[in-house]
């Protein structure tokens, strides 16, 4: 019974610190709860709680936070415009107007209501709406 609470307080504790340590040794503390379930008595039990929680953190913790700092997943399509400066080609206020984004013209209106933005300026795309985007003055 001391492993099964040895492994829930560990694996309690994990859950608030989010290190990837204690993982392997609430592990650890199950497969030697196991152990000394099948009867193979106490030694052996903290010889398998050892070597299995010292084995899970040198072979699995490495690939977990390999997982973890993976990069987010690469935009694309509109999605990848979002974020981008564009230059005004016709004025855009409320009711329209016109971008260059990534060589492209582009419909565009204002993403803030009442804002007039002149042609040559520089502007921020803050979303995309079917085919116009919505701008934000930068100048």
């Amino acid at each position: 019974m001391i492993w099964i609470v040895l492994a829930v307080i560990l694996a309690a504790a994990e859950l608030m610190s989010l290190s990837l340590v204690l993982v392997p040794f609430a592990a650890g503390a199950v497969l030697g709860a196991l152990t000394e379930l099948a009867g193979w008595g106490s030694v052996v039990a903290l010889s398998v709680f050892l070597v299995s929680s010292g084995l899970l953190l040198a072979r699995v913790r490495p690939i977990a936070r390999r997982h973890l700092s993976t990069p987010p997943r690469i935009r694309s399509g509109v999605a990848a415009l979002v974020g981008q400066t564009a230059v005004v080609t016709a004025h855009v206020d409320d009711n329209g107007g016109a971008i260059k984004l990534g060589g492209e013209i582009w419909t565009a209106r204002a993403y803030q209501d009442g804002e007039f933005i002149a042609a040559g300026r520089r502007v921020y795309v803050a979303e995309i709406q079917g085919a116009t985007a919505l701008v934000i003055n930068t100048d």
